[in-house]
């Protein structure tokens, strides 16, 4: 199952951890996600997402309606 945002299309990105001797090896920064229940009135059903936090506090200021809309049209969400 891939750690990838449904909502935002957030993933993991790739960077360095970095010793006190400047040492570089590579890491991975994963997206917070967690997988959430929401109901849709529309549609009188209950959806489980994937979503990042950040999505979560976007999901609270405009609506779970507005997000999947967005989401549909950025190609995110089928």
């Amino acid at each position: 199952m891939s750690r990838v945002c449904e909502l935002t299309g957030k993933k993991a990105m790739v960077g360095n951890n970095v010793s006190h001797a400047l040492n570089r090896t590579k890491r991975k920064f994963n997206a917070n996600l967690v997988k959430k229940r929401f109901y849709i009135p529309e549609e009188d059903k209950w959806v489980t997402l994937k979503v990042s936090t950040s999505a979560l506090k976007t999901i609270n200021k405009v609506g779970i309606s507005a997000a999947i809309k967005e989401a549909k049209s950025k190609g995110f969400l089928k």
